[in-house]
């Protein structure tokens, strides 16, 4: 059943991307730059931290996951380090996931041949 969720979950969230994408004028970078915003906004509420239990990866996955991820992280560098944590939090806790898409993507790039697109 928890599959389901997710695939629910994720899905609805891409809906409204998509939906988003439609019917305004709205760019993708200010829809993904809004998707990170809205994560983090929620997640520092503690709105978005019952959806993730509920979804998994259906909520965590999308970019709304990575803006609750950097509130969760700053909220928990404050009360470790104080003020200092505000500027630290964030990168802290998305350090695994950025380095992780650098790395994949730098692996890709040794193995992929790009051409110039006509």
């Amino acid at each position: 059943m928890s599959f389901l969720y997710a695939f629910l979950v994720g899905g609805l969230l891409c809906a409204v991307g998509q939906l988003l994408l439609d019917f305004t004028k709205l760019t993708p970078a200010r829809i993904l730059s809004g998707y990170v915003v809205a994560g983090v906004i929620l997640g520092g509420l503690g709105i978005y931290r019952p959806l993730i239990d509920f979804a998994g990866a259906g909520a965590s996955v999308p970019l709304t996951g990575f803006g609750c991820l950097i509130a969760e992280g700053v909220k928990r560098s404050v009360e470790n380090d104080g003020n200092m944590g505000i500027l630290t939090g964030g990168f802290t806790a998305g350090a695994a996931g950025i380095t992780a898409a650098l790395v994949f993507g730098l692996f890709a790039s040794l193995f992929a041949k790009s051409s110039a697109r006509s």
